[in-house]
């Protein structure tokens, strides 16, 4: 993997450090090829001018170490991720077509729905697919705007970090409980897409024990994609498929299992922590020796 930085990896399909006459065109244009049109991310202060950020350099899980971490869904709207749903779920399908956005009644809409047709375009068949992406707390979009200036970053670090627990702890799993009931009712399955670290984030913080490797009869899936920047390309491969029930789902929302609770004493010391952090503690000896206890 080509060593990355803590800075947007790819801005509007490219490379941060691709300088072709491709690249410098759709920055212009604020083009995105995985949409085949205009970037759908608008600055909120400004939405004529799209934040165009496919993905950022982050830390996963605490670890030191900085993965390429997907922020906008479109950016897994390649080949690579339509042909491995192909494969791995729509293998005997003779003719295959895809419909984005499709109402689900009190469920939302769909992100895709793959469906196998006849010659008269007859429904057989389908598959709901619901693509998660990670978000950002802060805004990465100060190296976007050095880079349309300059062409380069220029060094200064600006404050951004991946909100994991409102995209998959909150949003993802509040979905695959909503659409994962109907699916099911329906004796059908739904498949969410998203990218591997996501996956491992939610088996840290998430009650996983009925999350199970890939079993057809299952109502909700989650097909987990790596995401890797190579020396000359970003690559987007499938990794995974997990799977589960509606009881998995509701126990992964409930959280981590007890045994990986916070004691109450370490949520106090938590506490005392950020107080002191945010000015409303003092410190003093008695705290002090609280919280080296």
């Amino acid at each position: 993997m080509k060593t990355i930085g803590r800075y947007p990896i790819e801005i509007f399909c490219y490379r941060w450090d691709d300088n072709s006459d491709s690249s410098r065109l759709a920055r212009r244009q604020q083009y995105c090829r995985y949409i085949h049109g205009t970037c759908v991310k608008p600055r909120k202060s400004e939405p004529e001018i799209k934040i165009g950020i496919c993905s950022v350099g982050a830390a996963v899980n605490g670890s030191k170490q900085l993965h390429p971490v997907i922020i906008c869904p479109q950016r897994f709207k390649t080949e690579a991720m339509f042909e491995a749903l192909r494969e791995k779920y729509l293998a005997s399908w003779e003719n295959v077509k895809w419909i984005q956005e499709v109402n689900l009644g009190v469920g939302g809409n769909v992100d895709y729905v793959a469906v196998e047709v006849d010659k008269y375009d007859r429904i057989k068949d389908f598959l709901c697919v619901e693509i998660q992406a990670a978000g950002t707390t802060g805004t990465p979009y100060p190296y976007v705007k050095e880079l349309l200036e300059e062409g380069h970053y220029s060094g200064k670090k600006y404050t951004y970090g991946i909100n994991w627990a409102n995209e998959f702890s909150k949003t993802m799993m509040q979905q695959a409980y909503k659409k994962g009931k109907i699916v099911e009712l329906w004796n059908r399955k739904i498949v969410f897409v998203v990218q591997n670290v996501a996956m491992d984030y939610i088996k840290t913080v998430s009650d996983c024990t009925k999350l199970v490797e890939f079993n057809p009869i299952y109502p909700v899936d989650f097909c987990t994609f790596n995401f890797s920047i190579s020396k000359d390309e970003a690559v987007l491969s499938v990794d995974k498929i997990f799977s589960t029930t509606m009881e998995g789902i509701n126990l992964m929302l409930g959280g981590a299992v007890p045994e990986n609770y916070l004691s109450e004493e370490e949520f106090i010391k938590n506490i005392a922590k950020k107080g002191l952090n945010d000015g409303v503690l003092c410190m003093n000896n008695h705290l002090k020796k609280f919280l080296e206890e």
